[in-house]
């Protein structure tokens, strides 16, 4: 890894930037994708799954026969592992449940809010070389326990035509109620518009690269919701001398072999630290079975010296990680000054892996600066706040001249007249508080 030290404050612009494709590039492609799926439908589908994932297809669906052959095929201790995680997932979403509150604002005004569910949402499974089953679980539990009555997965087949076993049990475990096998634009595209096999949506979640991400940014010009910009994974370790440096690079390591335009990037106020963590790196890697991947990526990344911790809290803000790992002595002063990151890790045992997988919060998080903006999914992300409102006789007299006075400011002569009628009759009645 690439040792930068003490960089300016005027150079970390250049130095935290992600590895990207030409836009205007992405864009021109996805455009042309999604024109062909919205006139074409399946056959456009297949046949950029052809061109894109090298796999023949003839049918998207999968049947429940497909469906049942890959269950049977995932052992007994995978399901067991899936079911732990799932069952971790459901205690943290379902804590972020609000329930309805009656709000009394003024006298006979009550206010009140609800959520409902989004009743269609597509959720995106990268697969390919590292299908991500764990994705179902972070997807498909939130939007069961937000009221979502229909979920759509889409995710790439292999070379055999098929999803990964452990892909189809999360699914039916989860309670997905459609698969297809397509990925890449073409399944953004398909959720978006619908062909004859895929249904549309009204949001469409789930990480995907930099081709899915700009789907998605495409489909939301389209009026289809989409959960965050999710693309390339990435890591930003915060450490210094009291960390484990083997345990460090692990976790680079563990980012790094997601795809070759991930990133990783280490931050520390000791450059022996970052030596060792480096070499450990090298180490690591040459027994990694995605080595290839994994050395692309370390390409991308750097190890960042900066001994003041205003400066590290400043630079780490700025990049805003998808993912930050804290294992430093003061973490205090990190814990209450960071305002800019996806999801945050703390101490020597708490690896950026747990929360891919099963402490039970969500991997589906903000990437490429975005966490400086967007949460990551949670279950208000699958549902919508409808405001609801009961106004008597009592409050519509409290609050009625307010309203008249304020209509007619803005010149709005008939929002007035709403509330003056009314005003009008309950004063021929003065009984009828």
């Amino acid at each position: 890894m690439k040792l930068i030290a003490n960089p300016l404050r005027e150079s970390w612009s250049e130095i935290l930037k992600r590895p990207t494709l030409d836009k205007l590039d992405l864009d021109a492609l996805v455009q042309g994708v999604f024109d062909a799926v919205k006139s074409e439908g399946d056959k456009a589908v297949i046949e950029y799954t052809e061109k894109f994932d090298k796999v023949s297809l003839t049918n998207i669906s999968v049947s429940e026969s497909e469906i049942s052959e890959g269950v049977a095929l995932v052992s007994d201790e995978l399901k067991d592992a899936i079911q732990l995680a799932k069952k971790n997932i459901e205690t943290f979403h379902s804590s972020q449940k609000i329930e309805k509150k009656l709000i009394e604002t003024a006298p006979g005004v009550e206010c009140w809010q609800e959520s409902r569910g989004i009743e269609k949402v597509g959720i995106y499974i990268p697969g390919g070389s590292a299908p991500l089953f764990s994705t179902v679980l972070m997807l498909a539990v939130p939007a069961k326990l937000g009221g979502c009555q229909e979920v759509v997965l889409c995710s790439p087949p292999n070379k055999e035509g098929k999803l990964h076993p452990a892909i189809l049990y999360a699914a039916k475990l989860c309670g997905v109620t459609k698969i297809f096998k397509v990925g890449g634009i073409q399944a953004i595209g398909a959720m978006t518009f619908g062909t004859e096999s895929v249904p549309n949506v009204y949001k469409i979640f789930g990480p995907g690269n930099q081709f899915v991400t700009a789907a998605k940014q495409v489909a939301l010009s389209k009026g289809i919701a989409i959960d965050m910009p999710a693309g390339p994974s990435e890591l930003l370790v915060l450490a210094d001398e009291t960390a484990n440096a083997t345990f460090v690079a692990s976790d680079l390591l563990s980012q790094a072999e997601h795809g070759a335009d991930s990133q990783v990037i280490c931050v520390s106020n000791s450059e022996s630290f970052l030596q060792e963590v480096s070499e450990e790196v090298v180490k690591q890697l040459l027994v990694l079975p995605r080595k290839e991947i994994a050395e692309k990526a370390i390409e991308n990344s750097k190890s960042i010296l900066l001994r003041d911790k205003e400066d590290i809290i400043d630079l780490i803000n700025e990049y805003g990680p998808e993912h930050f790992i804290l294992a430093v002595d003061n973490e205090d002063f990190y814990l209450n000054n960071i305002v800019n990151a996806g999801s945050v890790f703390i101490g020597n045992y708490t690896p950026e892996s747990a929360g891919d997988y099963a402490s039970g919060t969500n991997h589906t998080l903000p990437t490429d600066g975005f966490s400086k903006s967007y949460s990551g999914v949670n279950l208000d992300a699958f549902v919508k706040k409808i405001t609801f409102q009961r106004i008597s006789k009592k409050g519509i007299k409290n609050i009625g001249n307010a309203i008249e006075l304020m209509a007619d400011a803005e010149g709005l002569q008939a929002h007035k007249t709403a509330v003056t009628l009314r005003l009008n009759e309950l004063k021929e009645d003065e009984g009828g508080i």
